[in-house]
This record gives C-alpha cells, sequence and structure tokens, in this order.
C-alpha cells in the first residue's frame, strides 16, 4: 500500500475533529484547521473591528522584508531547499550491473508501476539508491494505523500517554518501515531481474543492503524535515517528487501531440487547471454543527458560538491509494504466475481498461466509508462532549449524539466519495478526448497530494511569520528564567 496524507499528522492517518475546549474563548481566538483537517472552533458573536492600514491591510498582516530575515524563517527555508536537494541526489545513484533504459520503457505505459514511479519522482524506473522512496514508511504508519483499531494497547499508546507514548510509536513504526525495506527491496530486485547483467546472491546482498540504507535515509530526512515544522516530512517529500516529475510529462506531452490537434494540449492544461480549482474547493469545504455549553457565559463579548467541522473530504487521498493497491494485485500476481486469464483480467482493470473506472469508483466508495470511521469513532467523540459540558443543539448527550455523528458522518463520506471517484476518473476523461497517454501515471491523486501540501506549507509559512514578531519576547522570557 502506498499514501501519502498532506497534513500534520503522520501519513496514513486522518484528523479527527477535537473536542472544543470548555469555557468562553478569548477575543480573536479561532480554531485553525488544515488540509483535510477538522479542528474545533469559537467565534465572537460581538467584536470590535481591527484598524485596517490604507492599503486594506490590518496592521498586524503587514509584511515586513527586515523581520523576514531576523527570524528563523529564511534558515529553515535553506535547510528544506537542502534536504529537497539531497532526496533528489539520491535517485541518481544508480544500483551497478541494471540495464536502466531497458526497464525504464518497460514502465512507460506500465499504468499503476507508473503511477508509483510518479509518485517517487521516477525513482523506480532509474534504479537508484533511493529507489524505494518513502514508501516502506508509508506501508508502516498505515498498518499501525489498521492494528490500533484492532488492539486498544496501541490506541492508547498514540492517543493518551502523551509525547512519550507518541514517540514509543513513532519508534514502532521505524521498525516496521526497517521490515517493509528490507521485503521491498527483495522484491524489487527480482522483479528487474531479466534486466540485471549478473543476478548472484552476492549481488543481490549488496543491492539489498543499498536498498534498505537508501529507504531508512529517507525517513531521517523525512523527520528532520517535519522538524523544520514547515510541513510533514513524508508529505513534503512526496510533492518534490511528483513536482519533479512533471517536466518529463510535459515533454512527453508536446511530442506525443506533435502530428494531431493542437487543442488536445488546451484541453490537457484546462483539465489540469480545473481539477486543482476543484480541489481547493473541496478541500476547504466543511460541515460544521454546532455545540453549546452548560457553563459557558453568554453575555457581552464573551458569549461565543463553537462548532464541529468535519471536512467533505476528510479521508484525504487513502482511499485512492487502497483502491490503485487492491487494483495492482492482478498484475503482480500475473506477473509471478505467468497465467493467461490473470494477464487478460489486469489488463481489464488496469488504466485504460473496460473495467478500471467502474472498480476503481466502487473501491473508492467502498474504502472511503470504511477509513472515514476507522479514524473516528462518533462513541468516543459523544463521550468526549459528554465529559466537557458540551451538547449539540436539540441533541441528547450520549447516544443520540453518537447516532447523529454516524448520520453525519455517512452522508459527509458519500459526498467525499462522489469527489474522489470524479477525480479518479477525470484522467480517463480526458485521455478519451485527447487520445494522449502522457499523463496516465501523474494521475489526479497526483494533483491532489500537490495542492494540499502546497496549501498546507504556505500555512505554515505564514504562521511562521507570524511568530516571529514574538520572538523578541520569547528571548526576554528565556533570559529571565536564566
Amino acid at each position: 500500500m502506498w499514501a501519502v496524507r498532506a497534513s500534520e499528522t503522520e501519513p496514513g492517518t486522518a484528523d479527527k475533529p477535537q473536542v472544543p475546549a470548555a469555557g468562553p474563548a478569548q477575543n480573536g481566538s479561532n480554531g485553525a484547521s488544515s488540509s483535510g483537517t477538522a479542528s474545533s472552533s469559537s467565534t465572537a458573536s460581538s467584536s470590535k473591528p481591527r484598524a485596517a492600514s490604507s492599503l486594506g491591510t490590518t496592521d498586524g498582516d503587514e509584511f515586513s522584508w527586515q523581520e523576514f530575515f531576523n527570524s528563523d524563517l529564511p534558515k529553515k527555508l535553506g535547510g528544506l531547499l537542502a534536504l529537497l536537494l539531497l532526496s533528489r541526489v539520491g535517485v541518481y545513484i544508480r544500483l551497478p550491473g541494471v540495464d536502466v533504459d531497458a526497464f525504464a520503457d518497460s514502465l512507460t505505459n506500465s499504468g499503476l508501476l507508473g503511477y508509483i514511479d510518479t509518485l517517487s519522482g521516477g525513482s523506480i524506473s532509474k534504479v537508484g539508491l533511493f529507489s524505494l522512496g518513502i514508501i516502506p514508511y508509508i506501508n508502516a504508519s498505515i498498518v499501525l494505523q489498521l492494528f490500533s483499531a484492532a488492539f486498544p494497547g496501541l490506541k492508547k499508546m498514540q492517543r493518551d500517554e502523551g509525547a512519550q507514548g507518541r514517540a514509543k510509536f513513532q519508534y514502532y513504526q521505524k521498525l516496521m518501515a526497517f521490515a517493509f525495506a528490507i521485503v521491498q527491496a527483495v522484491g524489487q530486485l527480482f522483479y528487474i531481474r531479466p534486466f540485471v547483467d549478473d543476478f548472484s546472491p552476492g549481488w543481490l546482498a549488496g543491492s539489498t543492503t543499498a536498498l534498505v540504507a537508501g529507504a531508512m535515509a529517507l525517513v531521517y530526512i523525512a523527520d528532520t524535515i517535519s522538524e523544520l515544522k514547515l510541513g510533514n516530512g513524508t508529505s513534503v517529500l512526496i510533492f518534490a517528487n511528483i513536482a519533479s516529475a512533471l517536466p518529463a510529462s510535459i515533454g512527453q506531452l508536446l511530442s506525443q501531440n506533435e502530428s494531431d490537434d493542437p487543442t488536445n494540449v488546451a484541453v490537457f492544461f484546462v483539465a489540469f487547471a480545473l481539477t486543482t480549482l476543484g480541489i481547493i474547493y473541496v478541500q476547504e469545504a466543511e460541515r460544521r454543527i454546532p455545540v453549546n455549553y452548560s457553563n459557558r457565559l453568554s453575555s457581552g463579548n464573551l458569549a461565543r458560538q463553537s462548532y464541529l467541522p468535519f471536512k467533505v473530504n476528510a479521508t484525504g487521498v487513502m482511499p485512492l491509494i487502497f483502491a490503485s493497491s487492491i487494483l495492482a494485485l492482478p498484475a503482480a500476481l500475473a506477473r509471478y504466475t505467468d497465467s493467461a486469464a490473470l494477464d487478460e483480467f489486469s489488463r481489464s482493470v488496469g488504466p485504460g481498461g473496460a473495467l478500471y473506472v467502474p472498480f476503481n469508483v466502487a473501491l473508492i466508495v467502498f474504502f472511503n466509508y470504511y477509513y472515514t470511521f476507522l479514524q473516528l469513532e462518533p462513541k468516543d467523540l459523544a463521550e468526549q462532549l459528554k465529559k466537557t459540558g458540551a451538547a449539540i443543539p436539540a441533541i441528547r448527550p450520549g447516544k443520540q449524539t453518537a447516532e447523529y455523528v454516524t448520520r453525519t458522518l455517512t452522508r459527509m463520506s458519500l459526498l467525499g466519495s462522489v469527489f474522489l471517484g470524479a477525480l479518479s476518473a477525470a484522467p480517463a476523461a480526458v485521455e478519451a478526448v485527447t487520445h494522449l497517454t502522457a499523463f496516465r501515471g501523474f494521475a489526479g491523486t497526483s494533483v491532489l497530494i500537490m495542492v494540499g501540501v502546497a496549501t498546507d506549507t504556505a500555512r505554515r509559512i505564514r504562521a511562521e511569520q507570524a511568530m516571529a514578531k514574538y520572538q523578541d519576547v520569547d528571548k526576554l522570557y528565556d533570559n529571565m528564567k536564566m
């Protein structure tokens, strides 16, 4: 399984609505939610308007280059670019004894494997040191999240034991990533066996060690990027990989269309722009459920209206990834069993096949519904609301609240399924109109990942700029403590 989430959480997780803290919030404090995230918010019923400058912006939002260069943001951005450059350099350090050009040609129209190659920035087709990419770490995250639903001890470790429990959970995740890296390295090396000059036990052992070391190095790079607080490290690495494949995809598109109607290229770019706008709109859309408190003051400026926002697409790209993983199984089995029936079935459910769209959409609907309730349990949310003295208007706390949240999540998952199904079917529709396959690997999932990571990173950079104004105050308090 391959997955990426463009959010602050670990890959493979979906954020859950947090219960608003009891008691009135301070003026101007609003809950912020990132892409694919649901968080509680409070808005003032009456507040004084903020003074605006002559340029139409508030005084506190004016950008200052002096504050920018005096903050840690330039250093963090430089470190981020250096780490991304390092992650790309490892892709071009090739394993010895492999006919890379012949193997890359075999992946040109390989459908799902070509899509995975796009997510890794072409590292699979280049058979480099970072050929496994960050996929073992993502697989480990997904498996542990599924285990957390089955084993309460893991869920308690991650949610209730604080920073120490989360650190222990991440340690287990890295150990599992190491195991996944070994298995995937051996599997990939056997997959490219026809393109290896001398497939000996010594070459297999040495190449496996190199690929596992490269995968764990990427895990370290991802953790370092996360520590910069400019985005989730795993998501940022995948964003860089997808972006690096764009120039080659555009060049291939233009070469395929040399003798055809030039409007085909226009159709591609218009579809890309509309898809991006649609993703931004849906990613920011949410259903706000009002929440009242029994102990909340309701007079003057202390009056507040709290709510629980549920994102339309709360599961992100996970259903798409799960569906792609299932559809990739027939092709993998056909390759290792040499079954003609399996090979024919894998072609029919692969990109461009007659059964690809209906099978893909059906799997997306199922996994979106399943993953929504896997990540958010209505009974737990209802219990948390009850403990904090919160209640949804006209809904009794406890069982009725859980039933109301279940009905709401069911409707929201249906809307999310329609969105993800349309996003998955869009590339096939564009190919049917233009008869061009250059962007077959660059599917709607890739656009969803890029938009999500870009908006999340931009939001974090703005937050860093805002926090830079208070650095002098923080230093003053640090000096006072000394």
